[in-house]
């Protein structure tokens, strides 16, 4: 850190963000993080499959979002920045683009440095904050600095909310967020379900919860309410790798089952 301070990475406990990472096949996991993992594919062998399919669904979206016209990205619940991230794809698409990442997790504000090489023509910016206090993430300086709120901002909060329980008001925090962006913006979501397999899923969030993450997957029903008043983008709330699927993807013979995430993309009236 600039400042000289050190970050407790806590390496001798799993981190979901580490564990996701040991799923895509990226190396910035430990020892800990393996055993979380492997606990995880014990429950529901098709995490692997499901980690990558839903990595597929943020490429595809934010592609679309970029290439429709959208040029403000905030993406929060950030996760290790395994490329090629949010910024790369939107920057991709239009090189202006301005990306703010938040997360709260240590391991990802050490690795900050590495969300922000911005093509020289647009900007990324990182914020160290809790979605469970959006007001607090919203008002922070990187975010007034980097991004126009007066212009519409398009919102990712994938993989995210199957770890904010409804102990933390999920559905209200969400709300928050959706009231402080300009009519024009954009909510992407990925969120496990119980719906595809309720018995692996079970399992699965059981399986978080002995590694210290707490979690909370939803119906399809309760992962629409996060949408509530804006208007869905087609094809609407749909399995992960039914959504926009890009030429051959689903020749791999992916399942609902191994998608296990339900996702969705509205735009605001």
């Amino acid at each position: 850190m600039a400042d000289g301070s050190t970050v407790d990475l806590e390496l001798d406990r799993a981190h979901s963000a580490r564990m996701y990472d040991y799923y895509l096949g990226g190396t910035t996991n430990f020892p800990a993080d393996r055993e979380g993992a492997a606990r995880a594919m014990s429950a529901f062998p098709s995490i692997l499959a499901t980690a990558r399919i839903n990595r597929r669904f943020m490429h595809r979206s934010v592609r679309f979002l970029a290439r429709s016209g959208m040029d403000q990205f905030l993406d929060i619940g950030t996760g290790i920045p395994t490329s090629p991230n949010l910024h790369e794809i939107a920057q991709a698409e239009v090189p202006h683009a301005r990306v703010v990442y938040t997360d709260n997790d240590p391991i990802v504000l050490a690795h900050a440095r590495a969300l922000l090489h911005s093509h020289p023509a647009g900007r990324t910016a990182y914020v160290e904050a809790d979605v469970t206090a959006p007001e607090a993430l919203l008002a922070a300086d990187e975010i007034r600095t980097t991004l126009d709120l007066t212009r519409p901002v398009a919102l990712s909060l994938n993989a995210l909310l199957h770890f904010v329980t409804d102990d933390h008001g999920a559905h209200d925090l969400v709300d928050v967020l959706k009231a402080a962006l300009p009519s024009g913006s954009t909510l992407a979501i990925a969120h496990v379900t119980t719906e595809f397999d309720p018995e692996g899923i079970a399992r699965l969030t059981e399986a978080y919860r002995a590694s210290g993450t707490p979690g909370q997957a939803r119906t399809r029903e309760e992962i629409a309410r996060f949408f509530d008043g804006w208007e869905l983008l087609d094809p609407g709330i749909v399995a992960s790798h039914r959504w926009r699927p890009d030429p051959g993807d689903g020749q791999d013979g992916s399942t609902d089952k191994e998608a296990a995430c339900y996702v969705g993309v509205a735009r605001k009236p």
